[in-house]
């Protein structure tokens, strides 16, 4: 199984997770032409915009640690991106998580970071 692969199976893991949660998958993999969001959903009055990091154990880190300044800046702007596209979530509050996969443990951060501009 290649990469992708990999990564499309550990975010339909992710989907069900999350849905269990009463999370609204809206979008999977937005692009913009500086980034990707793994998933966008709403978790009630929340938008939320989440990335999706697998490990297969945690020696080298969990996935949530993965999600450095770099990544997080290229989310930021991505969700701007989308907040522009869809001007029917201006007023939402805005959340970003981080869905940590590791084996077949799954791990929900929520509000994992804060964009440094207001969204």
């Amino acid at each position: 199984m290649n990469k992708r692969q990999t990564g499309t199976q550990y975010e339909q893991l992710a989907v069900l997770f999350l849905e269990e949660k009463g999370y609204r998958i809206l979008e999977r993999n937005f692009r913009y032409r500086q980034g990707e969001i793994d998933m966008i959903a709403l978790d009630r009055e929340y938008l939320v915009f989440l990335e999706v990091k697998y490990r297969k154990d945690d020696r080298m880190g969990t996935g949530a640690e993965a999600v450095g300044p770099v990544k997080q800046r290229r989310i930021v702007r991505c969700a701007q991106y989308y907040l522009m596209r869809h001007s029917e979530y201006a007023s939402a509050p805005c959340r970003f998580d981080v869905i940590s996969v590791c084996g077949k443990k799954v791990t929900l951060y929520r509000d994992a970071f804060q964009a440094v501009t207001s969204l």
